[in-house]
């Protein structure tokens, strides 16, 4: 942990880099993986010319390997791939699938996501898994409620980031551990944005989605009646009605020029950015308790929770046999 003084001193921020806490939760993982009868094994499939989805297999399979997990990379041609897909969701040796989109940039790679197992993926975007995410249901056997269902790989980063934090409140029962929390989330879009939105509200937090479309709120109610976040459109409502009165502010849009007005972000606010664009100013450390400058080493650790999930939820492995 890098702690910055700014103002003379007078103003404490703490910068917080990924690094440090995926360390902390690559314990959690390597306590669980010790816990399990073979090596968790993740295929990862690469059917694109894209060199920075090259660059990614490559640090997944690094990340695999230096943490005690197989990796095997599959090169397929774009057109093969949902058939290699379909094959993988029926071979007992796969544990994990990670698929390396863009594969045609189009509707078509729904149709992808789609395909894969919800029992292998490994990125938690096959329907059932949204879905669950969105119902806030945590688990695929009720009312067992062994295998837990799987979460999108950057939303649960975030939210591991935010528990390390504290952000959470760990006295409160799980499901609302965010009770009493105001967040906003910048860019809502369905990759990260707004699952993240659904993710925090079913916790127990306000949540300010705040696209170029305007601002919408996630919230379970008043005193947290609902199972589920509503949503509602905040007419009228931008940044500056939201980061006024946000513990926390996190922020994911991918441009370049766009930039979070510092001035309207709440004194004490907890920061976090989680664009490959940096979202934030540099002065936001005069206004900021903690700042999170990016995510990814911590995204890459919960990559390998969810693939330590997916073979807990085996039956050989302690999941529930017919399930």
């Amino acid at each position: 942990m890098n702690a910055t003084m700014v103002n003379g001193g007078s103003h404490p921020c703490k910068v917080v880099l990924a690094a440090s806490i995926a360390k902390a939760l690559a314990s959690e993982v390597h306590n669980d993986l010790a816990k399990l009868s073979r090596k968790p094994h993740l295929h990862g499939y690469l059917a694109n010319k894209d060199p920075a989805a090259r660059m990614y297999a490559d640090w997944t399979g690094k990340t695999c390997r230096e943490n005690g997990f197989d990796f095997t990379l599959h090169d397929v041609e774009r057109e093969d791939l949902e058939d290699e897909l379909r094959s993988a969701n029926q071979r007992d040796e796969i544990d994990g699938v990670i698929v390396y989109y863009p594969v045609f940039g189009s509707e078509r790679d729904r149709t992808l996501q789609w395909t894969v197992s919800m029992y292998k993926d490994v990125e938690g975007l096959s329907p059932q898994l949204i879905s669950n995410m969105y119902q806030n249901i945590r688990f695929l056997d009720p009312p067992f409620n062994v295998q837990k269902s799987i979460l999108p790989c950057t939303p649960l980063a975030v939210i591991k980031i935010l528990e390390h934090l504290h952000v959470y409140n760990s006295f409160l029962d799980y499901g609302k551990r965010l009770f009493g929390r105001r967040i906003t989330v910048i860019n809502r879009s369905e990759v990260v944005g707004r699952p993240l939105a659904a993710l925090l509200a079913n916790d127990g937090a306000e949540v300010y989605s705040a696209d170029v479309t305007g601002v919408q709120q996630f919230s379970r109610g008043s005193g947290l009646r609902r199972q589920k976040h509503e949503t509602k459109d905040l007419e009228g409502w931008g940044l500056e009605q939201c980061l006024p009165i946000s513990d926390v502010v996190i922020s994911g849009v991918p441009g370049e020029t766009y930039k979070i007005p510092t001035n309207l972000i709440r004194e004490g606010a907890v920061c976090i950015n989680f664009s490959s664009e940096k979202n934030f100013h540099p002065d936001v450390k005069e206004r900021a308790s903690i700042y999170v400058p990016a995510i990814g080493k911590v995204t890459i650790v919960v990559l390998l929770r969810n693939l330590v999930r997916l073979v807990q939820n085996k039956p050989e492995e302690g999941g529930v046999e017919g399930t």
